[in-house]
């Protein structure tokens, strides 16, 4: 996992890098890697963190 997926934590919103029309996400959970986000155009999708640096959005 990214030094920048660490922080995530439940309630924070953040962008895939590679699929900006998934829109905006929530982050449901944040275990072991795995970061569970609540996706506005794709729905709940489990990344793993080893692989993806989600974008953190502090302003929306």
């Amino acid at each position: 996992m990214t030094d920048l997926n660490a922080i995530l934590e439940p309630g924070m919103l953040v962008r895939h890098p590679d699929f900006n029309d998934w829109g905006l996400g929530q982050v449901q959970s944040n275990v072991g890697g795995k970061i569970t986000v609540n996706f506005r155009e794709q729905g709940k999708v489990v990344i793993d963190g080893t692989r993806v640096s989600l974008v953190p959005v502090f302003d929306s």
